[in-house]
């Protein structure tokens, strides 16, 4: 779809910057104001106990200004076109050493695909698969509608999504390396019961593709 059919201005397209940061979780990305909640290894607590299931995460930029509209219009108004370039900024975020067999789209329920007419990780997932040349696989359920994940603590958001994805098909990721989409990072909880489900199918490894993601560092500490 060319820019010229998409009902944003070639600023605002251009606008969004990549998310930058000193120091960075080592498995997944997630960005701290200081080396503190890092081991030598350079991990976060949640990596170090392995509370996360994906292998590595990689996030395009911040959810905010520019980059927060652009997905609002995209995936709440309807914009699908924006699809393109959206996905070119998500391929961009792909580690130069990182090859995928595959890419899944994190599923939506039947119903909230039905009412929004559209699955936006998997339209950014077919840009990402284009780029790489490889297959989009949509080997990932949901077995049941979760409640809205705003408000709730991190526990609360993985016990919200515990147990709601399900690969029907193992042998579709069985020993492959799966990159797994979404538009938006926030805690990780929906993306790593989603991980979890692709591990348990057999997936031998798992990366994590975001548009954006939540950035939660606060100035002199550090992310929640």
């Amino acid at each position: 779809m060319e820019v010229s059919r998409i009902p944003v201005c070639r600023k605002c397209l251009a606008a969004p910057a990549p998310l930058e940061a000193e120091h960075f979780c080592l498995c997944c990305r997630t960005p701290f104001a200081n080396s503190y909640p890092l081991d030598e290894t350079g991990r976060c607590g949640l990596c170090r106990l392995g509370l996360n299931r994906f292998d590595a995460a990689y996030s395009f930029g911040a959810y905010q200004d520019t980059l927060r509209t652009l997905i609002h219009l995209f995936k709440y108004g309807c914009i699908q076109p924006l699809a393109r370039p959206l996905g070119r900024l998500l391929a961009s975020t792909v580690a130069s050493g990182e090859r995928f067999d595959v890419v899944v789209p994190m599923p939506l329920h039947w119903w909230r695909r039905w009412r929004r007419g559209f699955n936006q990780a998997e339209l950014l997932a077919r840009e990402v698969a284009r780029r790489c040349g490889i297959q989009v696989v949509g080997a990932v359920r949901r077995t049941r509608a979760t409640a809205t994940q705003t408000g709730l603590s991190n526990s609360r958001r993985r016990e919200n999504v515990a147990g709601a994805f399900r690969v029907p098909r193992p042998e579709r990721v069985r020993g492959l390396s799966v990159a797994l989409v979404d538009d938006v990072l926030t805690t990780g909880a929906t993306a790593n019961a989603c991980a979890a489900a692709l591990k348990d199918a057999g997936a031998r490894r798992v990366t994590l593709l975001t548009l954006a993601r939540v950035d939660r560092r606060v100035a002199g500490g550090v992310s929640a």
